[in-house]
């Protein structure tokens, strides 16, 4: 990025409050976007954002600020900023913070704070941010003084992109950003360090498990998706023949119709999927962290299988499962190190198998030529799009359901909160997604309960003026919660359902953006397709019955063999 005339050289020094040096070295680290909120704390901030080139993205909610940041990290892989003020400002972001860290999101979360001679003193909006940061970053700060900022702000971008990638948090106290600072030269932008080098020994050790097992499998993580290791992937199953089941995050990394995928493994997955993990011998497991949703009951988890387990995180080797060979590197150098080599190898036996129980046991989805239905809806959008498309949900049915059947063929095409399974994610994410990627279309899939968590970034979604179409899957009620009561707590409904219904369509034009209802379309299938090829943001409600399930479905702490429904 081009400096201007007040860069500093070698005879000449440049004078900066804290504020603005904070603005410029966000500049130097390439930063386009900033999602936030100003409040008292942090004005200094947006003071000197003015003059910036960096774009600002005025949010509703400093939690939609923080998915807004990771929805455009999640779409290009770069470390994303957001900004909120000091108490409730800092608290009304930890959730995003706290979503980033389980899903290894680089984010930068940059608070004001109350001068530092009233820390301590109960002031007004004053919160230990520091300290409520601590557990859900991977490194956080209490900038003491603007010289300090020359060295936090690279380190920050270093440490959120280095390894698994993931959160930082940067408390800066309001009379640091006024102070001003002189100083000579700039410091370098923050990097990710270079990966752990790959051992050559450990890559022959890893073919030779490969080469002498019968029913090998592999367990695709969003580590892959992460590392852009998608290609080297693909080429690495099919120059070896196999089979590929994906954790939740790592949709996409596999086409959903290429012949050796097997789809999402796990609570949710196809039960011939998780059926063929049961006979399987090898299990390599690519950028996993074996979640219990993926898992099951971990004791019961692949029976017969030895595990290779390649992660970027040592942390994550064996906390879960004991793997036979474990590789600390990046997954996309493993991955590049055996395609060198060029082997191949089939297992038409194994393929066979494979094949036999997807027959025997496919993956059902109930009504997918019906419009009304989950599986229909889903299908119907699919079909009214191409692969170009980014897609998001919020969590509940409506995520699992578009898990299990949209058709997924790309990788970063599909973001999700996974670990921490936050509701309101969806909106906001796909405003993310779409400021990275405006060339693509974005489609956000939510519930009727999830999308009321955020639902107030509808005008910001309309201010922006993005092509995100928002789908409303309206059971009314809490679907997934619905759900558990009815298997396991006897049908017995408590606080499920909204007595106090949502004219979604309605609630959207009164914020700016168009709504569509499709329970009162005369021709809902042409109002869909036209809601959807439109150019521009809109909400489209889509009737469901509440009794509608997820299925199949593996109890609560059962084994992935316990699966029902389906």
């Amino acid at each position: 990025m081009t400096e201007s005339a007040n860069q500093p050289g070698p005879e000449q020094a440049t004078r900066l409050s804290g504020a603005q040096l904070l603005i410029r070295l966000l500049e130097r680290q390439g930063v386009t976007r900033i999602a936030g909120m100003p409040g008292g704390a942090n004005l200094p901030m947006y003071d000197a954002l003015v003059n910036s080139p960096i774009q600002h993205v005025l949010v509703r909610h400093e939690q939609g600020g923080g998915f807004i940041a990771q929805g455009m990290a999640r779409a290009n892989g770069q470390a994303q900023v957001c900004f909120a003020s000091s108490g409730p400002g800092a608290t009304n972001l930890i959730t995003a913070v706290a979503d980033a860290q389980m899903d290894s999101i680089p984010l930068v979360a940059i608070t004001g704070q109350v001068p530092q001679q009233m820390i301590g003193t109960d002031a007004f909006q004053e919160t230990d941010t520091f300290g409520l940061m601590l557990p859900i970053t991977k490194h956080n700060w209490l900038v003491r003084s603007p010289q300090e900022l020359l060295s936090v702000i690279p380190e920050a971008f270093r440490i959120a992109l280095s390894g698994r990638p993931g959160p930082v948090s940067i408390d800066i106290p309001k009379d640091v950003q006024s102070a001003f600072l002189e100083f000579e030269a700039w410091p370098e932008p923050g990097i990710a360090d270079p990966a752990p080098r790959v051992s050559l020994d450990d890559v022959q050790a890893m073919m030779d498990r490969i080469r002498q097992a019968h029913k090998p499998v592999l367990m695709v993580g969003g580590g892959v998706a992460q590392a852009n290791a998608a290609d080297a992937l693909r080429t690495f199953a099919e120059q070896h023949d196999l089979p590929a089941v994906q954790t939740f995050m790592g949709l996409g990394v596999i086409p959903s119709d290429h012949p050796l995928s097997l789809g999402m493994l796990g609570m949710h997955g196809a039960r011939y999927t998780n059926m063929v993990l049961e006979e399987c011998d090898l299990l390599v497991g690519l950028g996993v962290r074996f979640d219990d949703r993926a898992t099951g009951k971990v004791s019961a988890f692949c029976p017969q299988a030895d595990i290779i387990h390649v992660d970027i995180d040592r942390s994550e080797i064996g906390k879960i499962k004991s793997p036979v060979l474990a590789i600390q590197a990046n997954v996309g150098d493993v991955l590049d190190a055996i395609n060198a080599q060029q082997e191949r190898t089939t297992r038409p036996l194994w393929r066979q198998r494979v094949e036999q129980l997807k027959h025997a046991h496919p993956l059902v989805l109930e009504g997918e030529d019906d419009l009304f239905r989950p599986y229909g809806a889903i299908r119907a959008v699919a079909a009214l799009v191409d692969d170009s498309v980014n897609v998001t949900t919020d969590v509940g049915q409506h995520q699992m359901w578009v898990a299990q059947a949209y058709p997924f063929r790309r990788t970063r095409q599909w973001v999700s909160s996974g670990g921490l399974g936050t509701m309101g994610f969806g909106v906001p994410a796909a405003i993310g997604m779409a400021l990275a990627q405006p060339e693509r279309k974005t489609l956000c899939f939510t519930g009727d309960g999830s999308v009321m968590m955020n639902i107030q970034e509808l005008p910001t979604l309309a201010e922006a003026n993005l092509d995100v179409k928002i789908i409303v899957l309206n059971n009314g009620h809490l679907g997934l919660v619905r759900q558990q009561q009815s298997l396991f707590y006897s049908e017995n409904y408590n606080a499920v359902q909204f007595e106090q219904t949502v004219n979604f369509a309605q609630a959207a034009e009164a914020m700016g953006v168009r709504g569509v209802d499709l329970a009162r379309a005369g021709n809902p299938h042409e109002a869909l397709r036209e809601a959807l090829q439109e150019t521009g943001p809109c909400v489209i409600n889509l009737p469901v019955l509440e009794t509608e399930m997820v299925f199949p479905m593996v109890p609560p702490g059962g084994a992935n063999s316990d699966m029902i429904g389906g």
